[in-house]
């Protein structure tokens, strides 16, 4: 199953290079994982309007949390890019803090908010013709939600190495991302089966503490976020690797 291998490829990739993964991430996913910890510290006041209960923060709280939501942002890109130039290029980090390409973090931004239209585009127009055969058979209508989780998780595997390419300074069509992984339906829904699930059983300790919002769940949720962020890059350099660059995997 070349989809299991991929998930484990990416895996390995993080924990035999262990000391640098946490030289090119370390720093930055503290100022990404600032924000939670901000809102932790700060929680928003609910407010009654109209018979329901609305989280609202003061003006001052909300323009902190949007800085430090802006520097997520570049802290995340900062990671991604830094991660696929050293599995990709072998640019090895020299320190704590990754060699800053703002050019190459601009371009991975510009196609992230492509990939994201485009698949929430297609997520929209996929539901239609599935809510309405959901409307005539009810019981599936419960499964709707998950049909649209995973054929957008598929539509993200199948163009996402475009983003790596963006990492590396590499020009990488549409067109050429889709050819890249033609034929590998199969493989790419297995992928996304073990992302999803594996997605829900880290979050599982969490839901069954029965308080999202205690600081022992803010601790876990952190520390099992840094592990989701690199291994989540990984894959897209795995599949970068294989389809484009045509590294083997196993």
């Amino acid at each position: 199953m070349k989809g299991l291998q991929i998930f484990t490829h990416s895996v390995r990739l993080v924990f035999s290079n262990l000391e640098n993964a946490l030289r090119v991430s370390l720093v930055l996913y503290l100022v990404q994982a600032a924000n939670s910890i901000f809102l932790y510290l700060n929680p928003p006041e609910m407010t009654e309007m109209a018979g329901t209960e609305f989280p609202v923060m003061d003006p001052g709280t909300a323009g902190s949390s949007l800085l430090l939501s802006i520097l997520a942002v570049i802290a995340s890109l900062w990671i991604a890019v830094a991660w696929h130039r050293f599995v990709l290029a072998e640019e090895y980090p020299t320190g704590w803090l990754p060699r800053w390409h703002g050019s190459n973090m601009l371009s991975y931004l510009g196609r992230s908010i492509l990939l994201g239209l485009l698949i929430a585009f297609a997520v929209v127009a996929a539901s239609i013709p599935i809510s309405l055969i959901a409307m005539v058979a009810p019981p599936l209508v419960a499964m709707v939600p998950f049909f649209m989780i995973g054929f957008g998780a598929y539509l993200f595997f199948r163009l996402s190495v475009m983003l790596p390419a963006a990492a590396l300074g590499e020009k990488l069509r549409l067109g050429e991302a889709w050819d890249a992984t033609k034929g590998e339906t199969g493989t790419l829904l297995t992928l996304t089966a073990i992302v999803v699930a594996a997605s829900i059983v880290v979050q599982l300790p969490t839901l069954l503490s029965g308080d999202a919002t205690s600081f022992i769940s803010l601790v876990y949720a952190l520390v099992v976020n840094w592990f989701a962020t690199v291994i989540g890059i990984s894959l897209l350099t795995t599949l970068y690797g294989h389809f484009i660059e045509k590294r083997p995997i196993d």
